[in-house]
């Protein structure tokens, strides 16, 4: 939406004064505002939500005319819009989980409550094809894919690789399949059915990239409704929040090819990571759009340290 708005304050603005997608917009602001509803998942605040919601709603672009937001809406519009708008108040779901949609790297992807909210800052990584880390993998795995966004991403960033991604759950995979469909790589992108590299034995792979849950057990009580509509299995990441981040790097080195690289999103676990491994070489990359927690790794340095001795110790060769 434009910045440019009507100068009146959102709470002044009665439904029955609401006659544009304008004022609709801030209609909406103003009843999440008094709701005290929560955001994270790909908006930031009530006018991003309002604007997500009441768009896809209206079936408007992002980038539509300033003049498109003050033409009188259609009776059936309006209500249609009000009914999400009231849903999202009174469930507390994402508003990518009421309207069935959600963005990641540019792209639209269809979400339910069987997977997470794409929202990860790995996807201006992808948007950059890994610049200056990586050249042309042409074996890419992505760890725990959920929707599938980040391997379908990753299929149009570098359209010559093969894509795998896995997931334990079933019900994640049919919408990641969904999803590679609807984005035209169902025939690059491998789905399997895995526990971290379960089914993975003898793959090698030039990029390791993952989003795998990272919550430490303790904080997940205290998570905001909207969150506890996501699957525990996409969030919980067990007392410190290592104990799917630790497998994903204890068997790296065995999966990745000899110029390998891997990246993975250890969030608020970040601090558990360097300190259970504090001979690990973490890169820790830096988004313009904002984000944080996630590493980088190459093989060589994964090889020289040696977690199979002592998972749970860092450790390097004598």
């Amino acid at each position: 939406m434009n910045r440019r708005t009507r100068p009146e304050r959102p709470g002044r603005l009665t439904l029955d004064k609401v006659e544009t997608p304008r004022d609709l917009v801030l209609w909406a602001e103003a009843r999440f505002e008094g709701a005290g509803l929560s955001y994270g998942h790909g908006t930031t605040s009530a006018r991003e939500e309002a604007v997500f919601l009441v768009f896809h709603s209206l079936a408007l672009p992002f980038d539509v005319p300033d003049a498109v937001l003050d033409r009188p809406l259609m009776p059936e519009a309006k209500s249609c819009a009000l009914a999400l708008i009231r849903e999202r108040i009174r469930t507390r779901k994402p508003a990518a989980y009421v309207l069935g949609e959600s963005w990641f790297a540019g792209l639209g992807f269809y979400v339910d409550e069987r997977v997470l909210v794409p929202r990860s800052p790995i996807a201006e990584l992808i948007e950059a094809r890994f610049s200056p880390w990586l050249e042309d993998p042409r074996r890419i795995l992505d760890m725990g894919t959920g929707s599938g966004c980040i391997a379908i991403a990753c299929a149009l960033a570098f359209p010559e690789a093969e894509v795998d991604a896995t997931d334990i759950s079933a019900g994640a995979l049919e919408i990641a399949s969904r999803n590679a469909e609807r984005h035209g790589v169902r025939d690059r992108v491998r789905l399997l059915r895995s526990d971290v590299y379960e089914s993975l034995v003898g793959e090698r792979y030039d990029l390791i990239v993952s989003n795998p849950p990272y919550v430490p057990a303790v904080h997940l009580a205290t998570l905001p409704p909207e969150h506890r509509h996501e699957p525990s299995l996409g969030l919980d990441g067990g007392d410190d929040g290592l104990a799917i981040v630790s497998r994903i790097l204890e068997g790296a080195s065995e999966h990745l090819s000899e110029h390998g690289t891997l990246v993975v999103e250890a969030g608020e676990a970040a601090p558990a990571a360097e300190a259970r491994y504090p001979r690990l070489p973490f890169v820790w990359l830096e988004f313009e759009r904002g984000g944080e927690g996630v590493f980088l790794l190459e093989v060589r340095d994964l090889r020289r340290w040696c977690p199979n001795q002592a998972p749970r110790v860092d450790r390097v060769p004598e």
